[in-house]
């Protein structure tokens, strides 16, 4: 019975790639190509936003963690996040769309100057190929085990490649808009593939199941410890949640392109800002969801061990669920659902990565300015170029034994709050010129680097004391304050540039040039 659960599959991979290619239409220029003419539904946007932010190791290993102690951990962590939406949603989003930006690197160039445009940008396309290649391995893991049971005996370069290969034909000649559509639909797969997955087990269990869960602690909302070592090191801890959280929402959907292209795309500043802060409810929705399914499934297997279920990690409990759990056709869409986390990041990054390379690098350091048909077949090359950069540094890690989950989620702490920081630099620190920005921001990025590879806290648990990182939350405002401080302290000696106020903030919502190919902006 397992052939109908390939057929599921396949079917969901031919499917996916038509769709995507049926919505997005005919694409005529690069604009269109990168936020599809500004003319997008804000809650497919908001939609594209969740699944470019959910990889396949969160689909997998929440439940997974609520089953073995973080309880509803992550749903805390996301009231941070919401948090950090608003404020980007109220001070961030319209800067961009009034700006008539097509990347978010481009505020930093009308304010500062097309140097830290081109540095801000060259910063996030290599920051976004590490992480996003350490992601893309990282998902062919469950994928592999997946495929295995299935009878179906694929390497990790091969899954890698079929993934890359099927995602990057809607990515290429869809551009953006066969993104956005392609991701809201795998989103509304892999959430509900989560809510039916609650229906089997809540049969299963019955209200017992819940009232026994619910006495384990497995419905823990808030982490209360406020002993300064557990805030600085465990992200679950309230202040982190909420605090390091919103901030950390701020760096990562405010000035990480890979999440501003898909506001960008909406057709006016409302829209936009309901599309962002409609995605942290979403968020919200989702880590609930898959919590209760990790809290459900301890019920269901009575509180076993991991070893005990003969599973080798946390991260096998929801695969193992869907494939000997639920009935067949049903474990074939949600193993499609987990096919579509992993291709939703990936085209989402590919698509990102070619607009900032286009609209940042090509005008930040090149003087003429190509064709708009130039522009376009410009986007298209370099989303190829990409995906092939991406996988093979995906198959570099197939021989690697180290965490590559961890190395993953380390990444953003080097770079966000360099890049919130310029932000924020420039609309705090008016004083503020090119060159303090840019000192700043490389002082910042070598900072961070030594805070996240050599500071560790101790930290005192059940008598034994262990050295941990500190919280990926802290890093963002961190790298903030840094970059802050030493804009703020290099801006005093010398007088305030003239084009400090930076002329697109001052514009009204839809009178910005189109900045692709505008070169107004140049200085």
């Amino acid at each position: 019975m397992r052939q109908l659960d390939l057929v599921v599959i396949v079917v969901y991979l031919i499917g996916i790639a038509w769709i995507g290619l049926r919505k997005a239409g005919r694409q005529k220029s690069a604009k269109d190509y990168f936020v599809g003419e500004g003319h997008m539904p804000w809650w497919t946007v908001s939609f594209s936003v969740v699944a470019t932010e959910t990889s396949v190791l969160t689909v997998i290993s929440v439940p997974g963690g609520a089953y073995s102690g973080q309880g509803f951990g992550n749903v805390e962590l996301a009231l941070g996040y919401v948090i950090g939406r608003v404020v980007v949603a109220t001070v961030l989003i319209p800067l961009y769309k009034r700006g008539g930006f097509v990347s978010a690197y481009q505020y930093l160039g009308d304010r500062f100057g097309l140097k830290l445009q081109g540095l801000a940008s060259v910063t996030f396309v290599f920051t976004r190929l590490l992480a996003e290649g350490v992601r893309l391995f990282a998902s062919a893991i469950p994928i592999k085990l997946l495929l295995d049971e299935f009878g179906v005996h694929a390497s990790y370069r091969v899954i890698i490649i079929v993934i890359t290969l099927i995602t990057v034909v809607y990515t290429y000649l869809g551009g953006i808009k066969a993104v956005i559509w392609t991701d809201a639909i795998q989103m509304v797969l892999y959430l509900g593939g989560a809510v039916l997955a609650v229906a089997v087990l809540s049969a299963h269990v019955g209200g017992d199941g819940y009232a026994r869960a619910l006495d384990a602690g497995k419905f823990q909302l808030f982490d209360t410890d406020f002993d300064l070592a557990h805030i600085l090191t465990s992200p679950f801890a309230l202040p982190t949640a909420i605090i390091g959280g919103a901030i950390f929402a701020m760096a990562s959907h405010g000035s990480d392109q890979l999440i501003v292209q898909r506001v960008l795309a909406t057709r006016t500043l409302r829209e936009g800002q309901k599309a962002m802060i409609a995605s942290g409810v979403f968020v919200t929705i989702q880590f609930a969801a898959f919590s209760l399914v990790g809290a459900l499934l301890w019920s269901y297997n009575q509180g076993k061990s991991f070893s005990d279920l003969g599973l080798s990690s946390s991260d096998n409990l929801y695969p193992d669920f869907i494939l000997h759990g639920l009935p067949v056709v049903v474990s074939g869409l949600l193993v499609a659902g987990i096919l579509g986390a992993a291709m939703g990041s990936l085209s989402s990054a590919l698509n990102s990565m070619s607009n900032s390379t286009v609209a940042d690098i090509i005008h930040s350091f090149f003087r003429t300015t190509p064709s708009e048909e130039a522009l376009l077949r410009l986007a298209r090359w370099m989303t190829l170029v990409w995906a092939t950069l991406m996988a093979v540094f995906a198959c570099a890690f197939s021989a690697s034994t180290g965490n590559v989950y961890l190395t993953g989620l380390t990444i953003a702490g080097y770079t966000y709050g360099a890049l919130l920081g310029a932000f924020l630099l420039g609309r705090l620190v008016k004083r503020a010129n090119e060159v303090d920005s840019i000192v700043a921001f490389l002082v910042t990025i070598g900072v961070m680097t030594y805070i996240v590879r050599g500071v560790k806290i101790d930290v005192t648990t059940g008598g034994t004391t262990v050295s941990q990182a500190i919280a990926a939350q802290w890093l963002v405002p961190i790298g903030v304050l840094i970059t802050l401080f030493v804009g703020g302290v290099l801006s005093l000696f010398h007088r305030a540039p003239e084009s400090a106020q930076g002329a697109a903030v001052d514009e009204e919502p839809g009178a910005g040039p189109d900045r692709l190919t505008s070169t107004a902006g140049r200085k």
